[in-house]
């Protein structure tokens, strides 16, 4: 399901975007919830408790005063959803040459002077682009797990492993690249694909990825040096898996 974030702290501004998106959403009769609109920036990120092609963010870069805050925000937008699509809706253009310094891979930055049918349908394109990653991301054999608490998307062949998080109720999933904190169990994980194997009460890991198996320390290890436990009545059962 598409989310959209907003950050603007301006009130009209916050009613215009806001209002051009419900519009839309009703139009594409998109499965969508009513976007999220925040006008401090601190809000925004505490409400990415999931991260996917799925979402969407529109961001103002003048925040309360601070010229290039909207391009602070984007980059730890990044840190914490890779493949989210974000956007800026600023009445400051000279900043666009300089957006590439933050790293922050923005779809389009939208002028806040344009007319309203070049504002809507410029808004309607940053949509249409989401929608068309978030399939063509799913199409690419991605790992998916969706609860009340936790979305999560990421490529089924760069996941190495999943364990226990120290935090109650949440487990860590490992790929090739980051770790990803989220609410769910192993026995959840275990069940969310069938080429997941669960080798330990602790651990659920990739076949695909194991480099080596210590049989005598009863270890699976995989390309970055991590390694995972693997309980005696597991063992046979992963190499059996190792062989599909």
């Amino acid at each position: 399901m598409l989310k959209i974030f907003v950050l603007e702290d301006e009130w009209i501004q916050q009613s215009r975007i806001e209002a051009v998106l419900q519009d839309l959403i009703r139009q594409k009769s998109l499965q969508c919830k009513a976007p999220e609109v925040f006008g401090k920036s601190s809000q925004l990120l505490d409400a990415i408790t999931e991260r996917g092609a799925h979402h969407l963010f529109f961001l103002d870069i003048e925040i309360k005063g601070e010229e290039k805050k909207g391009l602070e925000i984007a980059k730890e937008i990044r840190k914490k959803d890779p493949h989210a699509t974000i956007v800026f809706v600023t009445t400051h253009s000279e900043f666009m040459p300089i957006t590439f310094q933050y790293k922050v891979a923005a779809l389009d930055f939208i002028d806040k002077t344009l007319s309203e049918e070049e504002f809507k349908e410029r808004i309607s394109s940053a949509i249409d682009y989401t929608l068309e990653q978030a399939g063509t991301t799913i199409a690419q054999d991605a790992f998916t797990f969706e609860s009340a608490m936790a979305r999560v998307q990421v490529p089924f062949n760069k996941i190495l492993y999943v364990e226990t998080s120290p935090t109650i109720h949440k487990v860590i999933l490992h790929t090739q690249e980051e770790r990803l904190e989220f609410y769910a169990s192993i026995a959840d994980i275990e069940k969310a694909d069938p080429r997941l194997y669960r080798c330990h009460r602790s651990f659920v890991v990739n076949p695909q990825n194991i480099t080596k198996i210590d049989k005598e320390a009863k270890k699976a290890f995989f390309e970055n040096g991590d390694n995972c436990l693997i309980s005696r009545t597991k063992y046979r059962g992963l190499l059996e898996a190792l062989k599909k």
